[in-house]
């Protein structure tokens, strides 16, 4: 959840901020740091460090390895993705939105087989023993709300998937827009099931759905 005042506080540095093994978790289903070394993936933050510089606490809670999954560097996470997290910061920026909320995750989406015509679900797995699914694809669920937590308010809804791959940055994001009941099914969520469908509004509708 990001506002116009969350996001002009600065009181975070990522400098200070170090990828951390979520302890809260039985040692079998924990992810850890040397599951990651030499995989070929990026630690790729689902919450972005950027949206929680309220506090240096905020911020360092973003670094731990139950808020990654496994992402392409390189064309992905540093790049199309990034500007895609910027894209929904600049949703709170523009003033167009004084409140927005994003829901992010992975997914394993099926793929055709081309020899059979069948469809399966096929996705890498890294760590020793492997233990952490890579995903085939990601999604961003985006509300821009027009008021903070008004019961009467529109919100506009954006719902996106991307594949764990790179993406030159001349891609139109409107090119990864997806209907919301797409995301649900995928996800098993529901992401709108309370939002009575008067009150809302198509993202891309509203503003130009570009990377930045």
């Amino acid at each position: 959840h990001i506002t116009p005042t969350s996001l002009a506080l600065n009181n975070g540095n990522r400098r200070y901020s170090f990828f951390h093994e979520d302890d809260s978790l039985p040692l079998p289903f924990r992810a850890k740091l040397a599951d990651y070394a030499r995989s070929g993936y990026d630690r790729g933050h689902q919450v972005p460090a950027a949206d929680a510089k309220w506090s240096q606490e905020a911020m360092d809670s973003t670094f731990v390895l139950t808020n990654m999954c496994p992402q392409v560097g390189d064309g992905f996470n540093r790049d199309y993705w990034a500007h895609f997290e910027e894209f929904c910061r600049e949703l709170v920026y523009s003033g167009k939105y004084p409140s927005v909320r994003i829901v992010t995750g992975p997914l394993y989406l099926p793929k055709k087989d081309p020899v059979d015509q069948k469809w399966r679900v096929s996705y890498e797995v890294i760590g020793n023993p492997p233990n952490v699914a890579v995903p085939t694809h990601f999604y961003k669920v985006i509300y821009g709300e027009d008021a903070v937590d008004s019961p009467v308010g529109r919100v506009a809804l954006g719902a996106f998937v991307l594949p764990n791959a790179p993406i030159a940055n001349q891609k139109s994001l409107r090119d990864f827009e997806v209907p919301l009941e797409a995301v649900e099914r995928a996800s098993g969520m529901m992401f709108a099931d309370k939002l009575p469908l008067e009150r809302r509004k198509r993202l891309c509708e509203e503003v130009k759905c570009e990377i930045l």
